[in-house]
C-alpha cells in the first residue's frame, strides 16, 4: 500500500492550528490537521463559545464560535485532510520524512506543526454509578452540533461560563433548558449571567446529580439532590450536557523527542523546535519575551509554515511574496 505524505502536518485544531492551515493553502502545501477533540476550535469552542474576544486584529470584538466558525469557513478553498478525535500519541523520524502514530492509524509528512495549545483536552467526567452506560446515548459532554438538541428537554449541568453559556445558546434550540448548579450563585461573567436571569432557561440550585433514569441506550431522566435539605427529585430530560470543566496535560507529547520546558515546548524565534522539521506555535510553544495571546498564535502560524515550506524545499523562499500573489497563483 503507497503511503500518502503530506507537506505539512498540524498538530492541533485551534485557531493557531487552523490559521496555519490557511496560510500552509496558500503556499500550496499538501496539508493535513489532526485535532484530538471531536470538533476543531480548541478551548474557543469548548469553554465559552459565547465569549467575546478583543485581541484580534481587525475585530472589535467577535464572539469565540463565531471567529472559529471564520477561521473554519477560511480553510474551505484548500479542500485539506482533517482528522477530528483522533491523538498523535508517538512521532519518529523515518527517513526524510516523519510518521505520525494515533490509535486510529499511522500519518507521514514531511514537516510537522504543533498547535496542541495547553495539551490534550479532557472532560471531567460524572461518578455517578452507570454513567458510562448513557455516554453518547444522551449523556454529553460536548457539542459538536447544536441541532442534536432540537426541540429536546435537556439539561445542563454546571456553574461556569461553559454552562451558562450552551444554557444560552441552547435556549431557542431545545424544547426546554434545565441549567443545575451545586451552589446558588454561578461563576460566569456577570452579562451572561445577566442574560441568564432574562431566559426562559429553568434554574435548579443548589443540586447535585444523584442518578441517572434509563433503559441502558436511552436517558430518559435525572435525579437531583440537594444537600442542603437532603431533597431528591426526578426530572425528565433526554439530554444531559456536562460542564464540569476540562483538564490538560502534555500527555504523549512529554515522550516525544523534543525538548522541553515544564509544559510547554522550547522554540527559537523561527519557531524551530529541537528537532529539525518540527514546527511548535500558539500556547504550547515558548521563547523568550513570549506573550500568549490568540493574536500571537496567529502571527507564528505563517511564520512556521514559510519555513516548513523551506524545509522541505531549500529553493522555496522564505519570505513569502504578498498574499493577493500567492492566491493568484
Amino acid at each position: 500500500m503507497t503511503k500518502e505524505i503530506y507537506d505539512i502536518t498540524i498538530i492541533g485544531g485551534g485557531p493557531a492550528g487552523i490559521f496555519a492551515a490557511f496560510y500552509a493553502g496558500m503556499r500550496q502545501a499538501k496539508t493535513k490537521i489532526i485535532e484530538s477533540l471531536p470538533q476543531l476550535g480548541g478551548q474557543l469552542s469548548l469553554l465559552y463559545p459565547e465569549k467575546l474576544i478583543y485581541d484580534v486584529a481587525g475585530f472589535p470584538n467577535i464572539k469565540a464560535q463565531q471567529l472559529v466558525d471564520q477561521l473554519v469557513e477560511q480553510i474551505k478553498p484548500f479542500d485539506q485532510t482533517i482528522c477530528l478525535d483522533e491523538e498523535v500519541l508517538q512521532i519518529e523520524k523515518e527517513g526524510a520524512m516523519f510518521k505520525l502514530i494515533t490509535k486510529k492509524g499511522t500519518h507521514y509528512s514531511k514537516t510537522v506543526i504543533i498547535a496542541a495549545g495547553n495539551g490534550a483536552f479532557q472532560p471531567k467526567r460524572l461518578t455517578t454509578e452507570g454513567h458510562e452506560h448513557y455516554e453518547g446515548k444522551g449523556l454529553h459532554y460536548f457539542v459538536t452540533d447544536m441541532e442534536q438538541f432540537r426541540g429536546k428537554d435537556i439539561m445542563i449541568c454546571g456553574g461556569g461560563d461553559s454552562a451558562v453559556d450552551w444554557a444560552l445558546m441552547l435556549e431557542d434550540v431545545a424544547k426546554s433548558v434545565k441549567l443545575v448548579h451545586r451552589r446558588p450563585t454561578f461563576r460566569a461573567h456577570e452579562h451572561s449571567i445577566s442574560l441568564l436571569e432574562q431566559s426562559s432557561v429553568e434554574i435548579e440550585t443548589p443540586f447535585v446529580i444523584q442518578e441517572l433514569h434509563g433503559d441502558g441506550e436511552h436517558l430518559t431522566g435525572v435525579t437531583l439532590f440537594n444537600p442542603k435539605t437532603d431533597d431528591s427529585k426526578i426530572i425528565d430530560v433526554s439530554d444531559l450536557l456536562v460542564n464540569y470543566g476540562f483538564s490538560s496535560s502534555l500527555g504523549p507529547i512529554k515522550n516525544w523527542p523534543i525538548e522541553l520546558t515544564r509544559q510547554s515546548i522550547i522554540t527559537d524565534s523561527a519557531t524551530r523546535t529541537s528537532v529539525d522539521g518540527i514546527f511548535a506555535i500558539g500556547d504550547i510553544s515558548t521563547y523568550d519575551g513570549k506573550v500568549e495571546l490568540i493574536a500571537t498564535g496567529f502571527g507564528e502560524a505563517p511564520i512556521a509554515v514559510n519555513h516548513a515550506v523551506n524545509h522541505i524545499n531549500p529553493k522555496e523562499r522564505v519570505q513569502p511574496m504578498h498574499s493577493t500573489s500567492l492566491f493568484d497563483q
